[in-house]
């Protein structure tokens, strides 16, 4: 059965990294479903610094204008709301701009009321969860959005038990959120973060060239690809092994501070082995996998962290590249694919241990792509997903 969806995001279609958001609007629309991807409505207040000023003149450019298609059956809409309403005028104001003109868009797409599929946990705030006019209403959470920086934690929390309250049904993606969301909605289900495995199985061609930047950087190259943010990556534990390896040269790619513009490169500076290249597109990261001879995934323990399944582990790991991760709860379940590190101790060994094997064998053995599990594709994901909510 094919479905009209209404898909509401919490990030731009063009952000430079993909998150789930992304890739199940794009997986419903190869698997032959009509997607209407709606752009971030800002879960907290702008700041003003370079990168929110420029989302808001891009949103001011496209606000009004029809959503654009970027695929076959794929639409984006970027609505023209007020950010972070705080004013009872404001939310109504929100409400009705969002309701007219998703009637509006909708219709001019001739798209049905299928199926609406929030990641915004404050998706009560324009939508009436109670009387929403959609045939399912499903809610897919990703993260503790009240445990990040800068969030309206008491808001978000309380809006989101509604919405899981009101939802047909529930996803999550680790058992620890799970444990939080079920106790709202018995239908609530676990599907792990995935990977776009094609993308990524790339870089195990060894005729694809590496970036000239990295390939500027001596080896061996230990990289970490996502957000440089503090309440994700755990500065310290990358500025001890760059001390403690000072023959390894730690690249880091990414945005600097997304999610919490309080975090610094201060531990990091003077370190003559550590480079943060900055972020880079979306589609040239296979070629930098291919660059790394250790993948990181250093997180520090937080109730951030508790409840997140890392997107960075499965794309590694259809890389080809071996990963050294801090012992996340969400993870425990793969220890066989990655090396598992409880504390900063271990995960020095590891990397010392990893390291050694790969001067012992000449070359890095990647771990078979028949060897991840079968539900860690954004597709197989999204059809397990479909099958649980079929009318």
């Amino acid at each position: 059965m094919k479905r009209d969806v209404v898909l509401l995001s919490t990030a731009d279609w063009d952000h430079p990294f993909w998150t789930n958001k992304q890739h199940v609007a794009r997986s419903l629309a190869q698997l032959g479903h009509r997607v209407l991807y709606v752009e971030s409505l800002g879960l907290r207040p702008p700041r003003l610094e370079a990168q929110d000023l420029t989302r808001i003149l891009r949103r001011l450019r496209r606000g009004l204008l029809p959503p654009r298609r970027v695929a076959e059956g794929l639409w984006v809409w970027s609505p023209l709301l007020w950010p972070a309403p705080r004013t009872p005028l404001q939310h109504r104001l929100n409400r009705c701009v969002f309701r007219l003109f998703l009637a509006l868009w909708r219709r001019w797409l001739g798209l049905r009321a299928d199926l609406f599929w929030t990641y915004n946990p404050l998706t009560g705030q324009v939508l009436n969860l109670r009387h929403h006019g959609f045939r399912q209403l499903v809610y897919h959470c990703v993260d503790d959005l009240t445990a990040q920086p800068c969030m309206p934690a008491q808001l978000i929390a309380a809006e989101e038990e509604q919405l899981c309250r009101q939802a047909d049904h529930v996803f999550v993606t680790s058992m620890e959120l799970l444990r939080l969301r079920a106790v709202f909605n018995p239908h609530t289900s676990y599907y792990s973060n995935a990977a776009d495995l094609d993308h990524f199985a790339q870089a195990r061609d060894q005729t694809l060239p590496i970036p000239p930047d990295l390939q500027a950087i001596a080896e061996p190259r230990l990289g970490f690809i996502g957000a440089i943010s503090a309440y994700k990556l755990d500065l310290p534990l990358i500025a001890q092994l760059a001390q403690q390896r000072p023959d390894c040269q730690i690249v880091l790619i990414g945005r600097l501070g997304e999610g919490d513009p309080s975090t610094r490169l201060d531990l990091l500076e003077g370190l003559d082995n550590v480079h943060w290249l900055g972020p880079r597109p979306y589609a040239a990261l296979p070629a930098y996998l291919r660059g790394f001879d250790l993948a990181l995934l250093p997180c520090p323990l937080n109730a951030y962290t508790r409840s997140m399944f890392p997107m960075k582990f499965f794309e590694y790991l259809a890389a080809g590249v071996p990963v050294v991760a801090t012992q996340l709860p969400a993870l425990q379940e793969h220890a066989h694919l990655a090396r598992l590190c409880d504390g900063h101790r271990a995960f020095l060994a590891a990397v010392d241990g990893l390291l050694a094997d790969a001067r012992g064998m000449g070359a890095r053995t990647p771990i078979p792509l028949q060897s991840l599990p079968p539900g860690c594709s954004y597709r197989g994901r999204t059809e397990a997903m479909l099958a649980e909510i079929t009318p």
